[in-house]
């Protein structure tokens, strides 16, 4: 019995992601992108940009892009309200405040739970790291790849 209980004992791979709610959809982002939440504050729009770029907001002595997800993935759209709150997301020098309805908090995922993305040309689906199990369909967590996502928003507003 004591080599089961080593094997129980040892350590799985795990990655780390803060889970937030989008609309209906339960999504994820590795939480190493993920500066920190904050209210919703004042939006400023922009003319001329994509539509899923909300306005830009101060935060800290920074102008930051807000980003609609739902809009960028083609999901719906956002509805800003007085519950609604932005997680401050990174990747490299870049910034972008995005919209979360509800925050589900961080989560420690092993890797061997993690399915690889739904096949399929769903503008979704290609930002996507993967889908983590959940005890029913409805609790499956959607796990972004926010650098990949990003670069492709950036593109997307150059483009325009």
């Amino acid at each position: 019995m004591a080599p089961d209980r080593a094997i129980a004992g040892q350590a799985r791979p795990e990655q780390e992601f803060f889970c937030f709610r989008a609309g209906e959809l339960r999504l994820a982002v590795p939480s190493e992108n993920v500066l920190e939440v904050i209210r919703t504050g004042l939006l400023t729009p922009l003319p001329r940009t994509p539509s899923f770029l909300l306005g830009v907001t101060g935060h800290r002595g920074e102008v930051l892009p807000v980003m609609d997800l739902l809009r960028f993935l083609g999901k719906g759209e956002a509805r800003v309200g007085p519950r609604t709150r932005l997680f401050i997301g990174t990747s490299g020098n870049y910034r972008v405040g995005v919209v979360a309805d509800a925050v589900l908090g961080l989560r420690r995922i092993p890797l061997a739970n993690i399915l690889p993305p739904p096949l399929g040309g769903d503008a979704a689906v290609e930002h996507l790291l993967g889908v983590a199990e959940g005890a029913t369909a409805q609790e499956a967590i959607a796990l972004i790849n926010f650098t990949k996502l990003l670069q492709s928003a950036r593109q997307r507003a150059v483009v325009r």
